[in-house]
């Protein structure tokens, strides 16, 4: 697709920020953390629902003790165990039996054109807020949809005797009220909490609210645990089990390439390799073939080879804290090592145990993604001999070209080892397109300000951050921000990166990620395969809220992290 063919994703609403509230956690990384322990939690005392509210609050009051949080989350820390009481009942509640409970506090008050009858808001469908995607998404399932907030209307409703389960999103205190009625009538629910106090123009923590309206026991791999996969799959490139799944090397060139593998990285293309697998197997979870390790290790090979590359093409000093190859052995020895991993590559592929049918397609999907990738490289190697302003569109068509490839490599070879490439082609597709595109915003981001790894300003690297400050820029900022694009700028990395900032670049991109993001989700919309959808619908949250953090209740101050390790 040209650039000038390419088109944003539809764009998704804006978060409004209000006042936080003190008894919810307000950083994705506190919620995330917290509800892992939470599920962790469940696993291992395995407390049977419906549970009253004193005994819940027992449960909640041992969490915190163990997590050594503030207490004051112990009401939120409740809803959240309670949740995960429910969460398999609800998984086999089929989706026309259940109930999504919106409050109508979601909207944009000031400008909202729905109107209300005995049932609650009506909405007019004009993409405000995001009430609207959560209703048609819901409606399309067969869900019943109801935009208002009380007891007495979710009482109803359950002695219908038609609705079975509920979804509900509310603040702390409307689910207090509700949670007698539901343990009540020991029907399976699951709640998602606001993030503010007051009740207009609030916001939620809308990924959590998809996962739990596409719950579903059709979807067997919904108790994968994704961070053991991930710590499996990391664990397949020591030097013994590299040396188990290649075989011994052989010469300094082979061993200069096996640490390299065995080197820092985050493991995402074998990671979805292995993904794509597990979702697409008949028995999604038995344990994996020996042989998927050749498979996933041969999409590291290529990726690995494509950093050597790219960091010999930028002039890049250093990568995962480290020296990069060119730099500790020379142009030379690092170009023939990154082709060495190549031929590696398809070396792995060619000798797992698929069929000849399988083998030849592995290796047409894999030589397709090497030649959109080096058209993506070769588009800014191009621009660069004689570089000038890009737009927001051009540097996005760069990032489709250079990042998208690897994961949708890594995600075909894998439904290709387990025999189901041709049902999911086109939805992969699309997926890695839109997953590839935040994933490179999202870097372009990580490298802002001291901390990050890599400076694209002093790189003179085309970025959307600097895309999108030139779009808005005027004037003095505009023949500032072309001298950078043109390499004959005299400000200082602090002086662009300020002006990133002054122009809301930050803010635009940062709306372009959540945008990509929407965009990867919708992809997955008219998936059949259950397991394949929900856990490519999963790997998305894994991805970009992968945070290690450690003593974490002592590490967050007004909301701020202050030392996290990602």
């Amino acid at each position: 697709m040209p650039a000038a063919m390419l088109t944003l994703p539809r764009p998704v609403p804006p978060q409004r920020f209000r006042a936080p509230k003190k008894n919810v956690p307000q950083t994705l990384i506190e919620r995330t953390h917290i509800l892992e322990r939470c599920r962790a939690y469940v696993a291992e005392h395995k407390p049977v629902p419906p549970l009253p509210a004193a005994d819940l609050k027992v449960h909640a009051d041992r969490l915190i003790a163990e997590l050594e949080c503030d207490p004051i989350y112990r009401d939120y820390i409740g809803v959240l165990l309670n949740n995960e009481l429910w969460r398999e009942q609800l998984a086999g509640v089929p989706f026309e039996r259940r109930l999504l409970l919106l409050p109508k506090c979601l909207r944009v008050e000031s400008k909202c054109p729905a109107p209300f009858d005995e049932f609650g808001l009506l909405c007019k469908q004009c993409g405000l807020c995001s009430i609207q995607d959560l209703q048609a998404e819901a409606e399309r399932l067969g869900y019943a949809v109801l935009v208002a907030e009380g007891s007495a209307i979710v009482m109803s409703l359950i002695q219908t005797g038609k609705i079975e389960a509920i979804v509900g999103v509310s603040c702390i205190s409307v689910l207090e009220r509700a949670f007698p009625y539901m343990e009540a009538a020991a029907i399976p629910g699951v709640a998602i909490p606001l993030l503010q106090d007051d009740c207009i123009d609030t916001t939620v923590d809308l990924d959590w609210i998809w996962d739990y309206i596409h719950l579903t026991s059709d979807d067997q791999t919904r108790r994968l645990d994704l961070s053991q996969s991930r710590e499996e799959v990391d664990f397949w490139f020591t030097p013994l089990n590299l040396d188990m799944i290649m075989g011994p090397a052989e010469g300094q060139s082979e061993k200069i390439a096996r640490d390299w593998l065995c080197r820092a990285g985050k493991r995402w293309r074998p990671f979805l390799t292995v993904a794509a697998y597990q979702a697409l197997r008949t028995s999604p979870g038995a344990p994996l073939p020996e042989d998927l390790r050749k498979v996933a290790v041969a999409v590291e090979c290529f990726h690995k080879a494509s950093l050597i590359h790219d960091d010999i093409e930028d002039n890049d000093a250093a990568r995962y804290g480290e020296k990069t190859l060119h730099e500790e052995y020379g142009v030379g020895v690092a170009l023939n090592v990154g082709d060495l991993l190549i031929g590696e590559g398809y070396r792995l592929l060619a000798s797992c145990r698929a069929s000849a049918e399988q083998k030849a397609e592995m290796l047409r999907v894999a030589a397709e993604g090497q030649r959109e990738l080096c058209r993506g490289q070769g588009a800014e190697l191009c621009w660069a001999r004689n570089p000038e302003p890009l737009s927001s569109l051009d540097v996005i068509d760069i990032f489709r070209k250079k990042t998208a490839p690897a994961f949708s490599v890594a995600l075909k070879i894998g439904a290709i080892y387990a025999g189901q490439l041709d049902e999911v082609d086109e939805v992969l597709s699309a997926y890695s397109e839109a997953l590839g595109i935040a994933y490179q915003i999202r870097d372009d981001l990580s490298d802002l300000g001291e901390s990050g790894e890599t400076n694209d300003i002093e790189g003179l690297r085309p970025s959307l951050l600097l895309a999108t400050a030139f779009e808005r820029a005027k004037d003095d900022q505009k023949t500032q921000l072309e001298a950078h694009w043109r390499r004959l700028s005299t400000s200082t990395s602090a002086e662009i990166e300020a002006l990133f900032i002054e122009l809301k670049a930050d803010e635009r991109c940062r709306d372009l990620l959540e945008r990509y993001k929407e965009e990867a989700i919708r992809s997955l919309v008219d998936v059949e395969n259950a397991n394949l959808k929900g856990l490519l619908r999963r790997v998305i949250g894994k991805i970009f809220n992968d945070t290690e953090i450690k003593g974490w209740c002592k590490e967050f101050e007004n909301g701020a992290p202050k030392a996290a390790v990602v």
